[in-house]
């Protein structure tokens, strides 16, 4: 297991019981109790969590993960979701990306097809794609989400406002049926919806662990989505009632 995922997963498993102790956390990732120690320490120093004699407990942890602690989580099923994705995308097409470790792969499956022309307000994929001669990038400014590592806020939605996408990939934190599409933060959700309220079709990309899920900012409804593509782990009820909102649902 890389570095970076179990980091994830020691931030997921103390945010969702509050705490842990180092013992229980060498059985869950298999590793030395030296190891976890390390890391421990290492996520305190970041403030995403606090250390306690023994483990670490919640404290000031956020909700959201930066992006560095998401990379290698669920990555096989990311990219099954990112080549289904990009299949959807027709020829010579204006694609709109949003941020997020799943868009991440969609950008660089789009990358390697020949003439594409992208619009993203990530930065790290923005930083992959200019390398391409075959990709025509768009970058919309705004303000610097370091978690996200998005540019969000008013310049971003004026930007988007003037330009239209055949087609936007959406990242999200969350996606149900009741609640629509959610995420951490207010301007990024309000950028979001910008993205899809400028495109010719809209379509949520998300591993199994978003659906079902509320966050706290709302991106937008699902009347407001035309297409799911998620991964074959993802919840049968909660996915279910998105399709029976409308939604085309794949499921790889």
């Amino acid at each position: 297991m890389l570095k970076t995922e179990r980091h994830a997963r020691i931030l997921e498993h103390v945010s969702a019981r509050g705490g842990s102790d180092v013992n229980e956390l060498s059985r869950l990732l298999n590793v030395s109790g030296a190891t976890v120690r390390r890391d421990l320490q290492h996520l305190s120093r970041l403030n995403l969590l606090r250390r306690t004699h023994g483990g670490a407990v919640v404290g000031s942890v956020v909700a959201e993960l930066p992006v560095q602690h998401r990379t290698e989580r669920f990555r096989p099923e990311k990219q099954a979701i990112a080549r289904a994705a990009a299949e959807l995308v027709p020829e010579g097409a204006v694609v709109g990306l949003t941020g997020g470790t799943t868009a991440t792969e969609i950008a660089r499956v789009l990358a390697t097809r020949g003439p594409v022309t992208i619009v993203t307000n990530a930065v790290n994929i923005a930083a992959e794609l200019v390398l391409h001669r075959d990709v025509t990038l768009v970058v919309v400014g705004g303000y610097a989400r370091t978690a996200s590592y998005e540019l969000v806020g008013p310049i971003a939605e004026k930007t988007l406002a003037d330009h239209h996408t055949d087609m936007t990939f959406l990242g999200v934190d969350g996606i149900s049926a009741a609640h629509g599409c959610t995420t951490h933060d207010q301007l990024e959700a309000a950028t979001d919806r910008a993205f899809a309220d400028n495109s010719g079709r809209t379509v949520v990309v998300a591993d199994h662990s978003k659906i079902g899920k509320v966050t706290f900012a709302k991106i937008c409804p699902l009347t407001d989505i035309d297409h799911l593509v998620t991964d074959r782990a993802a919840p049968a009820d909660p996915l279910a009632r998105i399709a029976d909102a409308g939604v085309a649902v794949t499921a790889v």
